[in-house]
């Protein structure tokens, strides 16, 4: 999952336009015609926006196809765009304080969500009647909510795993066995005899994609930010300095193959020439597509951070929620989204079986298609896995300005690797992050 540019920041925002948003929010009849509620009767159609035909599009098909099935009423136009032309248009369109051309629904990145709903509080639906909120897994809470209210739809998990060959494995001399509980150092040292035995790389990088930052360091209940979502939390932050030496001493190790874009990330793996994945969920699809290759990959959970003790064995990449704007026709999208994606275990199996999303309805995963056993991965019941380490990952706030923030990083990462100390590097982080995420 390539990082992505970020396009809003808070500081963009000017009272003059907050203002606006609020005035005109709820009361705009100039909205997209999405469900105009004319005379008070009900919108008979709700637009939304996402993207992915392959996943998020795809998903929000299936839910548009299961309410259908009782609301033949409710037409559901599911519109794609880029995920950067969303978070563009959504933030032209609320700056300027109008909803005409805004969806009903939208999906939104978990990661960008705060900047949302803190920049423009008016123009986002509460859900916290709509929905039960505790059927969904706690770290998915803190994304979707602002002041005790909840305004979304939490929908896939981006639980990681540590995806592993293990056929590259046993000529070391492990098993899968032997990863069940290890810190990032231990993974480090495997990967050493995996290479030593099979001449393999064990992890494949991109240097300006700091992911791997980001799920080393949750897993210790951690941020970029401090709890309140907008203070950086950098040159005193334990397991950001542990996940940055964690990461040199994997170059070190020279057991990293680059990569520069998401085709050659996946080819790494799909020609045999790296040999584990800690990662998200969503990059089962990608190892299953080399099907050469079945009965020869499992998952382990993920490594923990050796010298931050909070640290546990599940982590986060990634992952997105559904929200509805206040726009005309609002009520409907939201009895829409609770009747599914809300409420619908079936629909949540079909999420799995079909789409190969792992939700985060708790509910769902007691289902078939969360027990099922998976014979690519040896038999591994792998859904039934990431559902149980999706339940704990830790809860934290990824406020308004992790990719600002990272962009500093990617920065100072290559400067560490190319001999600066650690402790300057985190220090200068932390002075720039400041200065620029007011």
């Amino acid at each position: 999952m390539k990082k992505l540019v970020t396009v809003l920041a808070l500081s963009a925002v000017t009272a003059a336009s907050l203002a606006a948003c609020g005035s005109n929010s709820d009361n705009n009849t100039n909205s997209a015609n999405n469900g105009t509620d004319n005379g008070g009767k009900a919108a008979s159609k709700i637009t939304v926006w996402a993207w992915d035909p392959n996943f998020n599009i795809k998903a929000m098909n299936l839910a548009k196809d299961a309410y259908a099935a009782t609301n033949k009423d409710l037409t559901v136009d599911i519109v794609e765009n880029a995920q950067n032309d969303i978070v563009q248009k959504l933030n032209t369109g609320m700056s300027s304080g109008t909803t005409k051309g805004l969806p009903n629904i939208v999906l939104i990145e978990d990661y960008r969500a705060q900047s949302f709903l803190q920049a423009y509080p008016d123009m986002f639906y509460d859900l916290s009647s709509v929905i039960k909120s505790s059927d969904f897994a706690d770290y998915k809470l803190g994304p979707t909510s602002v002041d005790g209210k909840n305004y979304g739809v939490p929908f896939d998990s981006g639980v990681a795993g540590l995806y592993v060959r293990t056929d590259y494995l046993e000529k070391a001399g492990y098993t899968i066995d032997d990863l069940q509980d290890i810190t990032w150092d231990q993974y480090i040292e495997i990967g050493k005899k995996v290479k030593e035995a099979t001449g393999k790389d064990w992890i494949s990088l991109d240097p300006n994609d700091l992911g791997i930052i980001r799920m080393m360091i949750q897993s210790a209940g951690s941020w970029y930010l401090n709890e309140d979502g907008k203070t950086p939390n950098i040159a005193n932050n334990a397991a950001m300095k542990e996940a940055f030496e964690v990461y040199k001493s994997m170059m070190d190790a020279n057991i990293v193959k680059i990569h520069s874009d998401w085709s050659q990330f996946v080819a790494n793996y799909n020609n045999g020439d790296a040999a584990s994945v800690p990662t998200g969920n969503w990059f089962t699809p990608s190892i299953t597509a080399e099907a050469s290759q079945s009965g020869k990959w499992a998952v382990a959970p993920m490594p923990k951070l050796a010298k931050t003790p909070n640290s546990v064995h599940a982590t986060n990449l990634g992952g997105s929620s559904w929200y509805v704007l206040n726009v005309p026709g609002k009520e409907q999208a939201a009895e829409f989204l609770k009747a599914t994606l809300g409420s619908d275990v079936n629909l949540y199996q079909k999420l799995v079986t079909d789409v190969g999303a792992i939700g985060t309805y708790k509910p769902a995963t007691t289902g078939e298609a969360y027990t099922a056993a998976n014979e690519f991965f040896g038999g591994q019941k792998i859904v039934q896995d990431f559902a149980k380490w999706t339940n704990e990952i830790p809860s934290v706030n990824y406020g308004m300005h992790t990719y600002a923030i990272e962009d500093i990083l990617v920065v100072e990462m290559q400067n560490y690797l190319n001999g600066k100390k650690i402790d300057d590097v985190l220090k200068d982080a932390q002075a720039q992050a400041d200065s620029s995420v007011k």
